[in-house]
């Protein structure tokens, strides 16, 4: 395995969080509704591991070392897991498994809709992120895991639905995600500035 000592950073990391919150929710330090803190808190950790994930291939180009998109395939199922877990909060804790409810909820609130269809995708993706994949997927395995953009739009669209009444923390990830696509145009990744002098391998933009 390439790069253990990072690839365990990262799973401490991300792992931590979760049970940092839920510890918080025990001792009663997240306020009066720990459910929905949970359930926010746990939907904007996926935004951000999205975002993070997309920025390995931009990170690679400018600085030549391999290691970023050595742990890309980790960080993007580390995505999935927070938006799993987003999700599983939003039925448990908001819902209180009504399955009744949902559909209720469904009708009146189309942002949830919108976050459902970024679940699938992500779902999609998490499927498919293994070499088994790959092989037999062939040039379409690209363009499948290209929905990581579609994903993210969806992401920040059901975001801004849920803080439209504040846009200010929306627009830094709004911007950040539309620089990340930004890199993805050929003329823009390679006029990316290089911090390395040599390059470390092809990168396979996703």
């Amino acid at each position: 395995m390439r790069y253990p000592l990072f690839r365990l950073s990262i799973f401490v990391l991300a792992a931590v969080w979760p049970l940092l919150w839920l510890y918080q929710a025990w001792i009663f330090a997240l306020g009066p509704d720990p459910g929905k803190v949970l359930v926010d808190r746990l939907g904007l950790g996926g935004l951000i591991f999205l975002l993070i994930t997309l920025g390995m291939t931009p990170l690679q180009r400018m600085t030549g070392w391999a290691g970023w998109i050595v742990v890309r395939r980790q960080l993007g199922l580390w995505c999935f897991a927070y938006i799993a877990l987003h999700l599983c909060a939003y039925l448990f804790f908001i819902l209180g498994l009504d399955w009744g409810q949902l559909t209720v909820e469904l009708r009146k609130r189309p942002y949830i809709i919108v976050g459902v269809l970024g679940f699938l995708g992500l779902l999609a993706l998490a499927v498919t992120s293994n070499r088994y994949s790959q092989r037999r997927l062939g040039a379409r395995w690209k363009r499948l895991h290209k929905l990581a953009y579609v994903i993210l739009g969806l992401g920040l669209l059901h975001f801004l639905w849920i803080v439209r009444a504040d846009l200010k923390e929306w627009s830094v990830y709004a911007v950040i995600g539309v620089a990340l696509l930004l890199t993805r145009v050929p003329a823009i990744l390679q006029r990316l500035p290089r911090f390395a002098g040599r390059k470390s391998g092809s990168v396979t933009k996703v």
